[in-house]
């Protein structure tokens, strides 16, 4: 699925019914419909979400075995890649002309999804290998003049700190980067390979 989020439940629900597996890349729409992911569940198919443009998940979802007490992440993007974005346009929040950094989010993962459905599939990514949505804290800063989309996790807890650190050269979709691509063409390699490496 690349069709955006909105497509997910139904998509889902067929695929599902006709016995195949699915890859979904609009991850937050796992957030507003949870049920999706017990319907993968209950079918035995297979729901795969790419990491796209994060890296990490691996480590998260390791350290989630145990206690987990922390998960924050904090997206650092250029103003141009934010515009349009619902929140912004809900709060009245401009970003024409900016000309020094400015946080322009603070809140939940879950809240960072529907506020930016078009940038922020990677805090639905970490917040669904860690410890949820509601207890993930997102950040969302716009930096003028910045020139790739950065993100910054880090995960504290028994097994100690965990510090993840991209930048991500941005796609011709600025909202995105390369990375996301290269993710789901991985993904689809891994579909099929029997052997995997890393949890």
């Amino acid at each position: 699925e690349t069709a955006g989020g909105h497509v997910v439940p139904e998509l889902a629900r067929d695929t599902f019914a006709a016995g195949k597996d699915l890859m979904v890349i609009s991850i937050g729409a796992l957030l507003d419909h949870p049920e999706i992911i017990q319907q993968s569940r209950d079918s035995g198919c297979r729901l795969l979400a790419p990491s796209g443009a994060i890296a990490g998940l691996d480590g998260i979802k390791s350290a989630c075995a145990g206690r987990v007490d922390r998960v924050s992440m904090v997206s650092r993007k250029p103003p141009q890649a934010l515009e349009g974005a619902p929140y912004l346009l809900e709060h009245g929040i401009s970003l024409a002309g900016l000309e020094q950094e400015l946080e322009v989010f603070s809140g939940s993962a879950r809240e960072a999804c529907k506020g930016f459905p078009a940038n922020l599939n990677v805090s639905a990514a970490v917040s669904l290998a860690g410890i949820g949505p509601d207890r993930t804290q997102v950040r969302i800063v716009a930096v003028p003049g910045l020139e790739r989309n950065c993100h910054d996790i880090e995960v504290e807890g028994e097994f100690g700190l965990l510090t993840v650190h991209i930048e991500n050269i941005p796609s011709e979709n600025p909202r995105t980067g390369k990375l996301t691509a290269l993710s789901i063409i991985r993904s689809v390699q891994d579909a099929m390979d029997p052997v995997r490496i890393g949890t």
